[in-house]
């Protein structure tokens, strides 16, 4: 995995816009603006892709640990020059509160299994003879994990007016149709189209369902 692709997915799990990306970004120590939040997000092989950085994915996890955890007072977090899949998992595991076991149990919730002592060589310096390295297939199992289990759904946006919101009542903008699907906000996976044959009919589904009788004299 490269720090791109790690961005992506927190983005989608936790359906941050732009604006709250930049939050991020900020809370962390670095200022950037929407163009440079659309330029990391895109497709790799996209002509206005950019590489996001060490230093780039680790301010925006320092800003992702206190929109979780709150933000300390005092001297905040310096942001890595280098980072490590063992880096990055140290970071989502303080912003989200995990224990080992939490963590775990978390991982097994994909099917994926990794030990306590495996876990805890993770998290040692790296000269210690215990240390082992973090491959990308950990990290992409716990992020599938996170989005599992944190995975925060996309707003649907009604027309309503304000005696209908306080009944429960929403009603879709009257230039719509009724049957249109109402509008979805916020962010959202890549999506293909759907064909749809052209020359098939409606009228083959209506059939009549009655069946004629004989009547005798």
């Amino acid at each position: 995995m490269n720090n791109n692709d790690v961005l992506r997915r927190l983005r989608y799990t936790f359906n941050y816009n732009d604006k709250q990306m930049v939050a991020l970004f900020a809370s962390g120590g670095m200022a950037v603006n929407r163009e440079y939040i659309s330029q990391r997000l895109k497709k790799d092989n996209d002509t206005d892709f950019a590489q996001c950085t060490d230093v780039e994915l680790a301010s925006f996890l320092n800003g992702f640990i206190n929109e979780k955890r709150g933000k300390k007072e005092g001297k905040q977090a310096v942001a890595e020059q280098r980072l490590t899949n063992n880096v990055i998992l140290t970071k989502l595991k303080i912003a989200l509160n995990l224990q080992s076991e939490a963590l775990i149990d978390l991982l097994n919730s994909v099917d994926f299994r990794l030990s306590k002592p495996e876990l805890t060589a993770f998290s040692r310096k790296a000269e210690h003879k215990n240390y082992r390295l973090c491959k990308d297939q950990v990290l992409r199992n716990l992020l599938q994990a996170i989005d599992k289990k944190y995975h925060v759904a996309r707003t649907v946006k009604y027309d309503k007016k304000p005696e209908e919101q306080s009944k429960g009542k929403a009603t879709f903008n009257k230039h719509k149709s009724k049957d249109e699907a109402p509008k979805i906000e916020g962010a959202r996976p890549n999506a293909s189209a759907v064909y749809v044959n052209p020359n098939s009919s409606n009228a083959d589904k209506k059939t009549d369902a009655k069946r004629k009788t004989l009547k005798l004299n």
